[in-house]
């Protein structure tokens, strides 16, 4: 890949990427609930699963995805269902009252590593928005004159460090946004409004075709 193609495919990812979605919001809401540390981790199992995207991409599933319009289906029903799943235990969990900072912290205890890594590995890995907009895009900058392979790498190298820098700047910006809150109203907003939310782009995703979609 030539610098200039690499160029235009970091410029053209990264508008794709600007705009808010799943992936976004699970990190925001990681990092404001439980800290820098869970933000990283929600972080690894998002480019895990993007790992795994570009892989098949590069295998070619990405095409027996769109030439099977079951397949499709199936993995649109499976992702928008986790989704909803995500934002229902969010909206309608039993929150306890909170009265002071102390409480607010209780309420915030960590969730482990491997729960919060694999949530944001399996809400990545199964939007089939993810993989179908990658292969319709990332064909596009090949330079069939070099090693495929290398490309490949090079592009999902580009992808991560593209994801982790707007999602970096999205969670300080949340940051930033809620230290002007009441820490208890914040806690009990936030997973009322994110639960809200993942509900909606699951019913959104469940109308979703497999064309003009976004990666995130």
């Amino acid at each position: 890949m030539t610098l200039h193609l690499w160029f235009t495919f970091a410029l053209a990812y990264l508008a794709t990427t600007l705009s808010p979605g799943p992936n976004v919001l699970l990190v925001v809401r990681n990092a404001l609930r439980y800290g820098p540390p869970a933000m990283a981790v929600t972080l690894l199992g998002n480019l895990s699963a993007q790992m795994l995207v570009t892989s098949g991409v590069a295998l070619g599933v990405g095409a027996i995805l769109i030439a099977i319009p079951a397949a499709f289906l199936v993995l649109k029903i499976a992702g928008a269902g986790y989704l909803i799943y995500l934002g229902a235990r969010q909206l309608f969990a039993r929150i306890p009252a909170i009265q002071s900072e102390t409480e607010v912290k209780a309420a915030c205890a960590p969730l482990s590593n491997w729960k919060i890594g694999t949530e944001s590995f399996l809400v990545s890995a199964s939007n089939p928005k993810t993989l179908i907009f990658l292969c319709a895009f990332l064909p596009q900058f090949i330079d069939h004159n070099r090693s495929v392979l290398g490309q490949f790498i090079v592009m999902y190298l580009t992808i991560a460090a593209t994801v982790i820098i707007v999602h970096s700047v999205y969670c300080y910006a949340a940051y930033r946004f809620s230290k002007r809150l009441k820490s208890v109203w914040w806690v009990l907003s936030l997973k009322r409004i994110t639960g809200a939310i993942f509900i909606g782009l699951g019913v959104r995703l469940l109308n979703t075709k497999a064309l003009g979609i976004n990666p995130v």
